[in-house]
Parts: structure tokens; sequence; C-alpha cells
């Protein structure tokens, strides 16, 4: 079984640089598909609020050690009170007594005091790392100002057409690791001419490509799949690696369309 290699966040906890993803699931598709994820090889699950109680169960039936297991979780940006509320609601969905990585979600309330949150649930070992979701150069400079603190991840919409360089430099020159939320955009990117081609060249599917594209740019993807053959599919990127020409021409793919 494959193992997927993993990135060292800024406090030492290392992230799997593929997360299977559950936003947009419903809680029996959440089951079904963890049990096939974890199978096939995954160790890494990004949750999203509401999913918490599915994937608890999910991981509760598991026989995969919690050990073994990345799990992320999402707490919203609306002061110190709810941002903790959350927190321990999401972890005790989860049935887990802490979290590899508390993400800060949204940038609208008053997300400083959120931070401030999540920053004493890692100080009581609640979380491991935190990090911010959605965050753009103007909210990680407010916060980092602010709070004198820099967050260890952030997750953000990144994929070929979306790349995200000004904002990847910044994280680059600050050990943030950035994180994508929508590595492979939509089916009109698995559509595009160049990465059908690359597909062909390789061997391999348009999805597998851009995943591998983001591994080897050095990003976490956040795959999300709900069929057996999509979740097997993600996963079969570990066995090629893009050429650097090859890598170049998907460079070229941007045009700053967001999903």
């Amino acid at each position: 079984m494959a193992v997927p290699p993993s990135l060292a966040l800024s406090d030492g906890v290392r992230v799997p640089q593929l997360l299977f993803g559950v936003a947009g699931l419903s809680s029996a598709e959440i089951g079904r598909a963890l049990r096939i994820a974890l199978d096939t090889g995954y160790r890494g699950i990004d949750t999203s609020p509401g999913t918490e109680p599915a994937v608890g169960a999910a991981l509760a039936a598991s026989d995969v050690p919690r050990e073994e297991l990345f799990v992320s979780v999402k707490v919203p940006a609306q002061g110190y009170d709810a941002a903790r509320r959350a927190a321990d609601e999401a972890l005790g969905a989860l049935q887990v007594e802490r979290a590899d990585l508390g993400l800060l979600d949204g940038t609208k309330g008053a997300f400083t005091d959120s931070w401030r949150a999540l920053s004493r649930l890692r100080a009581e070992g609640r979380v491991r790392a935190i990090g911010v979701a959605g965050f753009g150069l103007s909210e990680l400079r407010r916060l980092i100002d602010a709070t004198g603190a820099v967050p260890a991840v952030n997750l953000v919409e990144l994929h070929p057409w979306l790349q995200q360089l000004p904002l990847r430099e910044f994280h680059d020159g600050r050990g943030i690791v950035t994180a994508a939320s929508s590595p492979a955009a939509n089916a009109g990117l698995l559509a595009d001419e160049t990465v059908t081609a690359l597909a062909a060249k390789y061997g391999k599917t348009p999805a597998q490509i851009v995943l591998r594209w983001h591994l080897q740019c050095g990003t976490v993807a956040v795959a999300a799949a709900a069929t057996t053959t999509r979740i097997r599919e993600n996963f079969g990127i570990f066995d090629f690696e893009l050429a650097d020409d090859d890598l170049a021409v998907v460079a070229e793919l941007d045009n700053g369309t967001g999903v």
C-alpha cells in the first residue's frame, strides 16, 4: 500500500499531502466513503462543520489506530467563545481527545479573537497545529500583525486555473503550508485539452495529473470523492512524476478563474 508523502508544518507536525475531504457528502456517503478511503490507504481526513458525527462514527468503526491518522477540524470566525464551543463540539462528535489541525474558517467577524481561541486550544493540547481557511493576503497580514502569530496552514481554492502565485509566495516566505480545498476545480478543468493530453502521455486520468501537479508544487490537496472508483483513482498518484517541462505547461493554464 502506498504511503502519501507528508510536509512538516512550522511547529513540527507532519501533514499528509493528500487528505480525504468529506465536504458535500451526506452522512451515509461519509461512512461508506471513509471506509473505502482508509482501506485504500488514506490517513488524512479533512472534516467540515456538520460532518464530524459521521466521520467520528466511521473512525470508531475502523481498525486504523488513531496515531496513524491526521484529522483536521474547522471552527467559525465568530469570536472567542463561539470558536471554543465549536471546537469542543467538533472534537466530541469526532470521538477524539484532540485534532491534528484546527483551522479558523472564514474571515468575517472577529477572526483575531477566534484565532486566540484556537491558540488556547493548542496550548491545552486539544489541537496539535492551527491554521486558517479562506484567507487572502490582506487577512493574513491583519492576523499576523494583530496576534504576532503565523498560521501553519492556509486552506484556499487552488488549482491549475487559479494558481494563487502571490499568496503562495507569501506563504513560502513565512513557513505557511498551502492547502488546496478544490484541487481539481471542476469537470471543465479535467476536460481541458492540455490536461487530457498529459493524461494520455502518462497513462493516467486527468484528475491524477492535476493531483500530481499539486504534490510536486508542494501543496496539500484535499480530494473529496464519493465513489469507490474515484476514491481509488485519486490515491493512484504516487507511482509517477510529471517532467519539469510538463509542470511548466500546466503553469500556463493559470487564468485566474475560480470554481
